[in-house]
């Protein structure tokens, strides 16, 4: 088993919500929900992983909030 991070973002045009994990290349996925789209972006990480092999070019550390006045 593997875990990756998503970062998730609502479309406000769309009302979509966008995921994508940092690093690796085409795993990005969108859906009207939260649960569609984890299972959109499990879905595209499972044929990444069959489908060539993955190299990380960055590695997920985390997010800071920046306060601007």
């Amino acid at each position: 088993m593997k875990i990756f991070t998503a970062i998730i973002e609502r479309d406000s045009d769309t009302n979509l919500y966008v995921g994508y994990v940092p690093g690796f290349s085409g795993a990005h996925s969108q859906g009207e929900t939260l649960d569609e789209l984890h299972e959109n972006l499990r879905e595209v990480i499972e044929m990444l992983l069959e489908d060539e092999k993955v190299v990380f070019k960055t590695e997920f550390v985390g997010t800071q909030q920046i306060v601007v006045q």
